[in-house]
C-alpha cells in the first residue's frame, strides 16, 4: 500500500498567533459571542455601555442613538469626551489605547483614588477596541469643552492622524460621538432590526433612572403608495424612567397588580474568597404580585442578565424559603402536602433586580450572567430578611402572595397528573390512519420524503386531496379554530381532540417542562413522521388567525420543530390575473400584482383581475400549481422569532382586542414568516 503523503510537517514553526485587528476580525465570536446578527448587536451595546458609564457618573443625562438606512450606527453622549491625546505614562496616544489595543482603558482602578468609574458596565477594555476592529468604518469625535478631537478607522486600521480643532465659544460642548458600520466581512448579518434597539434602550432606561435615551430610526423602504421613502426621514422614540424599576414594574403590571409595589435597597461590601479584597455592592429589588402577568428580570451594572446568575440564584432561594416559612407558620399547607417550588412563585411574580458592584465576574464578555459568590450570598440573606419584614408589616399583601402561590402549585400538580395520561393517548400502537378522523395518508413509508398538509376544514381537504401527489403527501383537516395553546392550561390542551389528533399524526411526542418527564411521552425528533409539516389556510384574516393558533401549538408544545425548520406555510395567491391570450398568472402580494399587470399592459394584452377564492373553491389544477406541486408552489419556512418579539406578536394576535388583531393580521400577517423554500 502506498504511504499517504503529508502536505506539511508539524513542528515549532507551525504555531502562529493572530495580531492586531485579526484577533477580532477572524474570531469575532470570542468577544461578541457570535459572528452572526447577535454578535453584531452586542457590538452596539459595547459602545453604548461607555456612554452609560459616563452618564451614571453624573456627566450628561441624555444619550442619542441613531440607526441609519445604510446600516451604520451613531452613539452620542454629553459626558467628558473620551481622551484621545498623548499619554505620558504609556508613551502612546490614548486613541490607540482605547480603540486599537485590547485590554486598555480607564476602568481598572476602581478602588484606588476614586478618579475612575466606581460601578462600570464597560470594564474589561475590550468593547470599544473590538467594535472598532470589526467595523467597515469607525469615526470618533470627542469634545472636551475647548477642542474637538477626531480620528477615523477602516477595517481595524487608523486612516487619519489625530486632528484637534479649537471650538468657537458658541459651539463649545463636551461629549463623544461615534459613528460606525459593522463589517459584513466580520459578521454574517449586520441588518440590526429596530426591535433590538428599542428593547435594549428601554432596558437601559429602566435600570438607569433619570437618564434619557433618544432613539432615531431612519425609515427605509417604500411608503403606502409604493414610492421610495425620502432619505433622511427619521422616526424618534424616547425612553425614560424617572423612578427606574418601580415605574417599570407598574407599567408591566398595569391594573393586574394584586399587591402594592415593594422595593428593597441594599448597600454592603464583601469578598468572593477570604484571600481577596472587599468590594462594594448596591442592589435594588422591586416586586408585585399578579394573577395574570409574570416577569422576572435581572440587571447588573446596567447589563441585562439574560441568563441570570448570582441575582437569580438569590431570588429563587430567598423567595422559596420565605414563602414556605410563611405558609407553614399560618397553617396553609394541607396535611402531607408537598413543599412549594420556585415555578409556583414565578407564575404570579413581577420582579426586577438592579444591582451594581465595583468588582464583577461575568460568565463571559457578552455579560449575560454573573458568577460572584458574594453577590449571591449577600442578596440571598438580605432578601430573606426583608421578606420576613414584608410578611410581618404587610399581612394582607403577604397572604395574597401566599394564596396565589398555593393556587399555582395545586394547578401545576393537577396539570402534571393530566400529562401523565398522555402516554396512553399518544403512544397507542394502532395505525394513525385508523384512529385520527379524516386523516388521509400517503403511500410512502419514508419520513425523509413524506409531507403532511394541515388544512382548513373539509372543503379545503377535498381540494388538496385531488391536487396532491398521493405517493408522499398526506392531509389532515382542522375543524374550526384550534385552542389558544399560549393561554390554555395543559389540562385544557390535552382534552382537545383536534390537538391530540395533530400530535398523533406528527408522531414525535411533546415538549413539556415537568419533573415527571420519565412518565410521559418523551419528545424524540427521530420519531417525526414527516420531512415537512405544512400549514395550509386561506389568505384572509380568518385564515391568518387559524395559522397563528397552529403556530402557537408548535411554539408551546413542539418548539424544536420550529428550530429545526420542519414547519412550513403554504403561501396562497391573493389574485388570479387571466390574460386574453396565454395562461393565468398568480400574484401572492400587491407588488407582484402590480408587476404582472404592468407586464400585460406594456404588451397591450387585455386581462381580468379577480381575488383568489378560498382553498376549498379552487380547481385541483390550480391547487397543484400554487400550493401542492414542489416545482411550482411557494413554501415559507417558519423559524422561532426573538422571544420578546414573539410574545408581543402573539399577545396582539391572541389577546382580547379582536378589532386590533384583525387589523394587525391584515397589515402584518406575513412578517413572522421567514425565507421561502421554493
Amino acid at each position: 500500500m502506498k504511504k499517504k503523503e503529508t502536505k506539511q510537517s508539524y513542528n515549532n514553526q507551525s504555531i502562529t498567533s493572530l495580531k492586531g485587528a485579526d484577533r477580532v476580525r477572524k474570531r469575532p465570536a470570542v468577544i461578541f459571542g457570535s459572528d452572526g446578527l447577535e454578535g453584531c448587536e452586542h457590538s452596539v451595546f459595547e459602545i453604548l455601555s461607555n456612554s452609560v458609564d459616563e452618564a451614571r457618573e453624573g456627566y450628561g443625562n441624555t444619550i442619542n442613538i441613531t440607526a441609519f438606512a445604510d446600516l451604520s450606527i451613531e452613539v452620542e453622549d454629553f459626558g467628558r469626551g473620551v481622551p484621545l491625546g498623548w499619554n505620558e505614562g504609556e508613551g502612546r496616544y490614548n486613541w490607540e489605547l482605547v480603540y486599537s489595543e485590547l485590554y486598555a482603558g480607564g476602568k481598572y482602578d476602581n478602588n484606588s483614588d476614586g478618579s475612575a468609574y466606581e460601578f462600570s458596565l464597560g470594564l474589561n477594555g475590550l468593547g470599544a477596541c473590538a467594535t472598532q476592529y470589526s467595523s467597515e468604518f469607525f469615526n470618533v469625535k470627542s469634545y472636551d469643552g475647548e477642542n474637538l478631537s477626531e480620528v477615523s478607522f477602516e477595517k481595524g486600521e487608523a486612516i487619519t492622524e489625530l486632528t484637534v480643532t479649537p471650538l468657537e465659544r458658541r459651539a463649545r460642548r463636551t461629549g463623544t460621538v461615534i459613528r460606525w458600520r459593522p463589517d459584513l466581512q466580520v459578521f454574517t448579518d449586520i441588518n440590526i432590526p429596530r426591535e433590538y434597539f428599542t428593547d435594549m434602550l428601554k432596558r437601559q432606561a429602566v435600570v438607569n433612572s433619570g437618564i434619557k435615551f433618544v432613539f432615531r430610526w431612519e425609515v427605509r423602504g417604500f411608503d403606502e403608495k409604493g414610492k421610495p421613502i425620502k432619505p433622511g426621514t427619521f422616526e424618534t422614540e424616547e425612553f425614560f424612567y424617572e423612578n427606574g424599576i418601580s415605574d417599570y414594574i407598574a407599567e408591566i403590571a398595569g391594573d393586574t397588580a394584586e399587591t402594592k409595589i415593594t422595593e428593597f435597597h441594599l448597600e454592603t461590601k464583601g469578598r468572593d474568597r477570604e484571600d481577596m479584597k472587599d468590594y462594594k455592592l448596591i442592589a435594588d429589588i422591586a416586586f408585585t404580585v399578579s394573577k395574570t402577568v409574570n416577569a422576572l428580570e435581572y440587571y447588573h451594572n446596567s447589563s441585562w442578565l439574560e441568563h441570570g446568575g448570582s441575582p437569580e440564584k438569590a431570588v429563587k432561594l430567598a423567595f422559596v424559603s420565605a414563602v414556605d416559612k410563611r405558609l407553614k407558620s399560618t397553617g396553609k399547607y394541607n396535611k402531607n402536602e408537598s413543599k412549594i417550588t420556585f415555578p409556583d412563585i414565578e407564575d404570579c411574580l413581577i420582579l426586577v433586580t438592579n444591582s451594581f458592584s465595583t468588582q464583577t465576574s461575568y460568565a463571559n464578555q457578552t455579560k449575560k450572567a454573573i458568577t460572584n459568590t458574594f453577590i449571591a450570598d449577600a442578596m440571598t440573606e438580605f432578601l430573606k430578611e426583608q421578606l420576613e419584614y414584608f410578611f410581618a408589616e404587610n399581612p394582607v399583601d403577604g397572604d395574597r402572595l401566599c394564596a396565589q402561590v398555593l393556587v399555582n402549585k395545586r394547578s401545576r400538580e393537577q396539570s402534571e397528573a393530566t400529562r401523565l395520561n398522555l402516554k396512553k393517548k399518544l403512544a397507542a400502537s394502532t395505525d394513525v390512519a385508523n384512529r385520527v378522523e379524516k386523516f388521509v395518508a400517503c403511500r410512502s413509508k419514508d419520513p425523509d420524503v413524506r409531507e403532511v398538509y394541515i388544512v382548513e376544514g373539509d372543503s379545503a381537504m377535498s381540494s388538496c386531496k385531488l391536487a396532491r401527489d398521493a405517493e408522499f403527501q398526506a392531509i389532515i383537516p382542522v375543524r374550526g379554530k384550534t385552542l389558544n395553546c399560549l393561554k390554555a392550561s395543559y389540562d385544557r390542551i390535552f382534552k382537545s381532540d383536534i390537538i391530540l389528533d395533530l400530535l398523533r399524526v406528527i408522531g414525535c411526542g411533546v415538549e413539556i417542562q415537568t419533573k415527571h418527564k420519565s412518565d410521559m411521552v418523551p419528545f424524540d425528533i427521530n420519531n417525526l413522521r414527516w420531512s415537512k409539516i405544512i400549514i395550509c389556510t386561506d389568505a384572509d384574516e380568518d385564515g391568518f388567525q387559524i395559522r397563528t393558533l397552529l403556530l402557537t401549538l408548535f411554539y408551546r408544545l413542539l418548539p424544536t420543530l420550529l428550530k429545526e425548520g420542519k414547519v412550513y406555510i403554504a403561501e396562497s395567491p391573493l389574485y388570479e390575473i387571466t390574460p386574453s391570450k396565454g395562461e393565468v398568472e398568480f400574484a401572492y402580494n400587491e407588488p407582484e400584482k402590480a408587476e404582472i399587470i404592468r407586464k400585460f399592459e406594456e404588451k397591450g394584452v387585455k386581462y381580468t383581475l379577480q381575488r383568489s377564492k378560498g382553498l376549498g373553491e379552487n380547481e385541483p389544477d390550480m391547487m397543484s400549481k400554487t400550493t401542492m406541486n414542489p416545482a411550482t408552489r411557494r413554501l415559507i419556512r417558519v423559524t422561532p422569532a426573538d422571544a420578546a418579539a414573539t410574545a408581543r406578536i402573539f399577545d396582539i394576535m391572541l389577546g382580547d382586542d379582536l378589532d386590533g388583531r384583525k387589523k394587525y393580521i391584515a397589515e402584518h400577517g406575513h412578517e413572522y414568516l421567514k425565507e421561502a423554500d421554493i
